[in-house]
């Protein structure tokens, strides 16, 4: 049976046609003697442990591996960037509230694998269209000190009428603590004296992000 080669196989059956490692050894374009392209990137991604991994290495950990140099090591690097700026991209131009998927998908993809906790906040218009989007404060794995005066000052410099926050877990479980549940309280009061809404607060784990506001948290 013919071996068709990645470019080959998305002429013509697209890109659902391809596994990881085909689509990995398209941005490759070349493999390294003796592999081909599909054959390195079959090695990339069981060294990694597939394309998360791959794509979350740092610079020095890519050039060592054998095959990658700095001009495949910063291709891939730049697809991780380009999906995320995509994500940005598109939720700056939505209403979170109309497209929570997207709002989703942005939040894990800034805060999901960072190895320490970090609260961010999404700045909304009266509208609740997206206004800007910040990461306040950074702790350590244990937890990280939310201050609700900085997140109110920095929502009357954005002139914000709305917020939605989230902050990563690193141990991965998405679950609200309590610790959680009181700085929200917190947050809502202290943004409400300026008649600001706190929309929602998510915790952004493995899997899907918990919203407190669906939990009836809020």
């Amino acid at each position: 049976m013919e071996q068709l080669a990645p470019r080959e196989k998305l002429a013509r059956g697209g890109f659902d046609a391809l596994d990881d490692a085909e689509l990995l050894a398209i941005i490759l374009r070349t493999g390294a003697a003796p592999y081909s392209a599909t054959r390195l990137a079959e090695n990339l991604l069981r060294g990694f442990g597939g394309l998360r991994g791959l794509l979350l290495a740092d610079r020095d950990e890519l050039e060592r591996q054998r095959g990658l140099g700095p001009v495949k090591s910063a291709q891939l690097m730049a697809v991780l960037e380009l999906s995320r700026r995509y994500l940005s991209e598109v939720m700056l131009r939505s209403n979170p509230l109309e497209s929570p998927d997207v709002t989703e998908q942005y939040l894990k993809s800034v805060l999901r694998d960072s190895p320490n906790e970090v609260f961010a906040c999404l700045f909304l218009d009266t509208r609740h269209r997206v206004i800007a989007f910040e990461e306040l404060f950074h702790g350590t794995i244990d937890g990280a000190t939310v201050y609700p005066r900085v997140v109110a000052e920095k929502a009357l410099r954005h002139r914000a009428a709305a917020l939605i926050v989230a902050h990563n877990h690193p141990s991965g479980v998405s679950e609200p603590s309590l610790a959680d549940q009181a700085i929200t309280r917190r947050l809502k009061e202290a943004l409400a004296l300026l008649d600001i809404r706190l929309l929602d607060h998510f915790v952004i784990g493995e899997g899907s992000p918990v919203s407190m506001a669906a939990r009836g948290l809020i």
